[in-house]
């Protein structure tokens, strides 16, 4: 179980390296992928977490939503020809972080601890240690 659930929350650092190959397919087979990759990462979070079907929904909600958003600000990233890795970590980060916020307010507390096991603490101590390092580069040069 902490393989899938860690698998989906690492999945959206992993997006950023395949969004390079997905450049060379054309829009509606990226849309089929997207709707394959949302569906098999609901489709783990509701076996694993034993999700009710309002939970379920929601779920499928937040992660269509932010996955698209997240797929439209690499593509953004990219037709601006941003050679900069850091700004799409940052993106990939900031996404995760809204999953992460998401899912907490759907989850009970059986469920969200078991959220946190998988590898959502982990992948969340990894933001904050990035955005640490991120500010402290920010202080000083200031």
């Amino acid at each position: 179980m902490k393989k899938i659930l860690f698998a989906a929350i690492g999945s959206l650092i992993s997006i950023g390296a395949a969004f390079a190959q997905q450049q060379q397919m054309s829009p509606e087979e990226k849309a089929k992928k997207m709707d394959e990759f949302i569906q098999q990462q609901v489709d783990k979070l509701e076996s694993s977490l034993k999700l009710e079907d309002w939970q379920v929904f929601y779920a499928d909600s937040i992660l269509n939503h932010d996955y698209r958003a997240l797929q439209e600000e690499l593509d953004g990233l990219t037709d601006a020809k941003v050679s900069n890795a850091d700004l799409y970590t940052q993106a990939s980060d900031k996404w995760a972080e809204r999953i992460y916020n998401a899912m907490n307010k759907i989850l009970d507390e059986e469920q969200w601890a078991k959220y946190l096991k998988s590898g959502a603490a982990r992948e969340k101590k990894a933001r904050d240690k990035r955005r640490a390092k991120a500010s402290e580069a920010i202080n000083k040069v200031k």
